[in-house]
């Protein structure tokens, strides 16, 4: 079996030569690249893989696009950090979509997975994967769309659109609106993250979830960590923490 790896991250890109070589040593490895540049050429000049491992994350962006450059007529696993794309790799070859670390009893059920399609190839028409498709994002959990938020004496409601950030102060949480007003609500943080939709929201730290929109500009910080410019401003620097940077830069190139 030829196997053809695209991992930007050395240790994970030994860590599945090592499975694949507990799981069958005669399994070559024709390459390990790092980005959708080098992949798009790899693919074009030769012949397609029996198998593709490959990180959504690339080097020098997401590994989705290598799929509108050229033809790829390989089964594909694919190995991420992240769980947001799995409908997005149903669609392009995948046969297994692995979540990081890679353990290997996983890549052994993946690599099972593809002996047995082989072995007996599904007979599933475009219709029948597009029904499934449409059930998968029917599925798709209802994110809040609005909030009720006390003003003074009086309650108003937000929608997600007039929210750019929500932050923490103490135990009270702040929704701060597009017109730089700050509102009480009674949510935490945490219970914030699971309500509201994560391709508009992002927690950046212990205490901010910001809004796509809001934003501005961002900056390279000490330690590895990213300052942020939001609009409207905060009274204080607005960091996000070294260990949610590469999260973070996903979210925004998606």
């Amino acid at each position: 079996m030829r196997v053809l790896i695209l991992e930007d991250e050395s240790l994970a890109a030994e860590r599945l030569q090592d499975h694949l070589r507990r799981y069958d040593a005669s399994i070559q490895v024709e390459q390990v690249l790092d980005t959708v540049e080098e992949g798009v050429q790899w693919l074009r000049s030769n012949p397609s893989p029996d198998l593709m491992l490959m990180d959504i994350h690339l080097a020098d962006g997401l590994s989705f696009s290598i799929f509108t450059q050229t033809f790829v007529n390989s089964p594909i696993i694919f190995t991420t950090a992240y769980d947001q794309y799995a409908l997005q790799a149903f669609k392009v070859n995948s046969i297994d979509y692995l979540l990081k670390p890679i353990s290997y009893q996983h890549l052994v059920e993946a690599m099972q997975k593809l002996r047995r399609i082989k072995a007996e190839p599904p007979m599933i028409s475009p219709q029948i994967i597009q029904q499934l498709i449409n059930i998968i994002q029917k599925q798709r959990p209802n994110y809040k769309s609005r909030f009720l938020v006390k003003f003074g004496d009086r309650l108003q409601y937000k929608t997600v659109e007039d929210v750019s950030y929500f932050y923490a102060d103490g135990k009270v949480v702040y929704l701060v609106s597009n017109e730089n007003k700050r509102f009480i609500v009674d949510y935490t943080l945490e219970e914030l993250e699971d309500l509201l939709d994560p391709t508009l929201f992002h927690r950046i730290n212990r205490k901010v979830i910001v809004h796509l929109q809001a934003v501005k500009d961002m900056r390279l910080y000490p330690n590895s960590r990213l300052s942020l410019s939001l609009r409207p401003s905060m009274d204080t620097e607005v960091v996000v923490s070294r260990d949610k940077v590469p999260a973070f830069k996903a979210w925004l190139d998606q």
